[in-house]
């Protein structure tokens, strides 16, 4: 049976919580004095931090190893057909700490997913786990074959669909984030590519002081998701009378 690697304390918490099958659990000795609710899955086995080193691949276990069931992407067409959907799509975003840290704002600020490209991107990974602190294990991740293509598909009159750039036609907080909305970022230095950022409908910026040229993508992201957050709130408690 294929086993997908999950390490880090926060990572395998949410693992135990979350809908997928925790398989096999290796912790240090101190790990399981410590942990209570390492108790919620399978009995964990408890090994040297060496031993939980070579297994993870990397000495940032934080005394914890678990082996899962292979994570389960979400459908993105599914969550753009949600009411009111928030989804954070990157483009081209390689590096996995960057994915893993857009979702866990993502998740912070209420998003109904994320949404990556089949090819030239990162999809979830042991890092990527481990870098949401456990993260995607709460909140959708979907992985479409052609970014733009799917943009194309989801936008209309329900979903607008807006690309981060540094040049973009309004400035973050002056754009109308209370109705379905797809937030489109690439990887820095890059940015989002022509043809997804044509299919988009507008581009939207962030407001730099003078000598910054660009912000990392999940700062970005954070930015951008949570001012979509703010507005939401605003609108609902206004729509509401409160």
């Amino acid at each position: 049976m294929t086993r997908d690697l999950v390490y880090g304390r926060n990572a395998v918490r949410e693992a135990l919580r979350g809908p997928r099958e925790v398989l096999e659990v290796w912790a240090s000795e101190r790990a399981v004095s410590a942990l209570g609710w390492l108790a919620e899955g399978p009995r964990p086995r408890v090994h040297k931090e060496r031993d939980l080193t070579e297994a993870a691949g990397t000495s940032d276990h934080q005394g914890v190893v678990a082996w899962c069931a292979p994570y389960a992407y979400a459908d993105a067409w599914e969550l753009a057909a949600v009411e009111r959907p928030l989804i954070c799509c990157l483009d081209q975003v390689t590096d996995p700490r960057n994915l893993g840290a857009v979702v866990r704002s993502a998740a912070g600020a209420g998003a109904t997913g994320v949404v990556v490209p089949a090819h030239g991107a990162s999809v979830v990974t042991p890092v990527v786990c481990r870098a949401s602190a456990g993260a995607v294990e709460r909140l959708p991740v979907a992985v479409v074959p052609n970014l733009a293509r799917y943009l194309a598909d989801v936008k209309g009159e329900r979903l607008w669909a807006y690309a981060a750039a540094a040049d973009g036609d309004a400035r973050l907080w002056d754009v109308d984030l209370t109705d379905g909305i797809a937030l489109v970022l690439g990887a820095e230095g890059k940015g989002v590519r022509p043809l997804v950022r044509r299919t988009c409908d507008a581009t939207i910026s962030i407001p730099l002081a003078p000598g910054v040229e660009s912000l990392n993508v999940s700062v970005a992201a954070a930015l951008a998701l949570f001012e979509a957050r703010r507005q939401r709130t605003v609108h609902t408690s206004t729509s509401t009378g409160g």
